[in-house]
């Protein structure tokens, strides 16, 4: 059956930045992790400043049967390895975003994909809160700070309120919760932005 190139980069102008800027000073590995199809490869692709990797195969009948379609039909592909994108933030900061499978049977590659990160971005999807809560497990469970970001949809629910949604993923008062569309650069960037100023709050000294 034909699928996908396994291996992918992104086209992007010749004059994408390739090299670290100059001013580059904090270098810090991070998360994007999230259920199927909630929107990290998308995210990951909006933001990093070189051409983003990605291991995607395409969907077939058989992984039909355990990977559950509902709220993302229109998906045709999935993530069976990492994706991997980098954007340099003010203050010298460095992101290496890492995203993560988001299926159970890719759960062995959990310990090596976290190792060395500093937190994590854990995209949502509110049409489906209950998928996160396997993700959210293997995130609590690694001790790692991170926060949750609600991925918008066109046809996401306008009527949960934050209490509500924060209630549904049962976390902690000190966990930040935002909104962002992994469409978009800017708003992915305020994302990612809210992680880093959770990682300082946390960590003082860090990232290095």
């Amino acid at each position: 059956m034909a699928s996908a190139t396994s291996s992918t980069v992104d086209d992007r102008p010749a004059g994408a930045r390739v090299h670290l800027p100059d001013t580059a000073r904090d270098l810090v590995k991070i998360l994007v992790t999230g259920p199927f199809g909630v929107g990290k490869t998308t995210l990951i692709r909006s933001v990093s400043e070189i051409r983003p990797l990605h291991t995607e195969e395409l969907l077939t009948e058989a992984s039909a049967q355990v990977d559950d379609l509902a709220g993302a039909r229109e998906k045709s592909t999935t993530t069976v390895a990492i994706d991997f994108g980098r954007i340099s933030l003010p203050g010298g900061i460095v992101l290496y975003l890492f995203g993560t499978p988001g299926q159970e049977r890719f759960r062995p590659l959990w310990d090596d994909i976290a190792y060395g990160a500093l937190g994590a971005l854990v995209l949502v999807d509110a049409r489906r809160v209950d998928a996160s809560f396997d993700v959210l497990g293997l995130v609590e469970e690694s001790g790692l700070p991170y926060v949750v970001a609600f991925n918008t949809f066109p046809d996401g629910p306008r009527h949960h309120t934050p209490g509500q949604l924060r209630a549904a993923l049962d976390l902690e008062p000190s966990t930040p919760m935002v909104t962002c569309d992994a469409r978009e650069a800017d708003s992915s960037v305020d994302a990612l932005l809210a992680l880093v100023q959770h990682l300082l709050d946390h960590h003082p000294a860090e990232p290095r």
